[in-house]
């Protein structure tokens, strides 16, 4: 499914798929988490599966070869950005906000996080998308199309349990002064840990860990942006190339 609506949005011309390329598309090496190796028979059921929930329909193309087109905007009842959101979580798996922004901004324009999270917020509500860590940047959150067991297998491996991580959970922490890092460790008040005659506080650490994992999540995001950019230009070169007749 998230293949067939990749090819879709992405790459029209060759869209619908036959079963050939729609397997070639599975098995791809970029844009997806895990990689895989599947047979075309293991394609075809399930193909075979989603036709019988009416998210998969069949077409004859040229040649007389069997063609499928997705139904997910009907089936799942969302909207084009929305679609591109669910896509890349089928595609990658569980992901940061940050990433997630970026990926899904190849198939679908979402100029930054303030505009992606009310898509989320929309797709929470439908039950397509769930937060598997508290809500704020750096997030992780995945989609929900997986079967019960497989879910939950999700959920603990990202310690969210079996129902949404609530941003309550979460525990404000107060920013981090400026200064010499041991002056400032020194000053603040609380247990200390002692390490080669150096006072650093236990909450001084957890903010420098948090402030970590900021700083990773916004490389990350640009990242994510940066190879977003560099497929559009490619494909615009490409069509460029095939209008010169290149």
């Amino acid at each position: 499914m998230g293949v067939l609506v990749e090819k879709a949005k992405t790459t029209p011309d060759n869209y619908p798929l036959s079963r050939s390329g729609l397997c070639a598309g599975c098995n791809q090496k970029s844009n997806r988490s895990p990689q895989m190796q599947l047979s075309a028979e293991a394609v075809e059921d399930s193909l075979e599966r989603l036709r019988k929930l009416g998210a998969v329909v069949f077409v004859t193309g040229s040649g007389r070869v069997d063609k499928y087109r997705h139904r997910a905007y009907d089936w799942l009842g969302v909207d084009k950005v929305e679609l591109a959101v669910i896509a890349e979580l089928l595609l990658r798996g569980a992901q940061t906000v940050g990433e997630l922004r970026g990926r899904a901004a190849r198939m679908e324009p979402i100029k930054g996080l303030e505009e992606l999270r009310p898509l989320l917020e929309s797709l929470q509500t439908k039950r397509l998308a769930s937060y598997l860590t508290p809500k704020g940047r750096g997030a992780v959150v995945t989609h929900t199309l997986y079967l019960e067991h497989e879910l939950e297998k999700v959920r603990r491996e990202h310690g969210a349990g079996s129902g949404e991580a609530p941003e309550a959970t979460a525990t404000a922490l107060p920013p981090i002064p400026a200064g010499n890092p041991a002056e400032v460790a020194a000053s603040m008040p609380g247990p200390n840990l002692t390490t080669s005659g150096t006072s650093i506080d236990v909450d001084q650490l957890r903010q420098l860990r948090d402030e970590v994992s900021r700083l990773r999540s916004e490389l990350e995001e640009a990242k994510t942006t940066l190879e977003s950019f560099t497929t559009e230009l490619r494909n615009d070169l490409d069509a460029l190339n095939r209008q010169l007749g290149n």
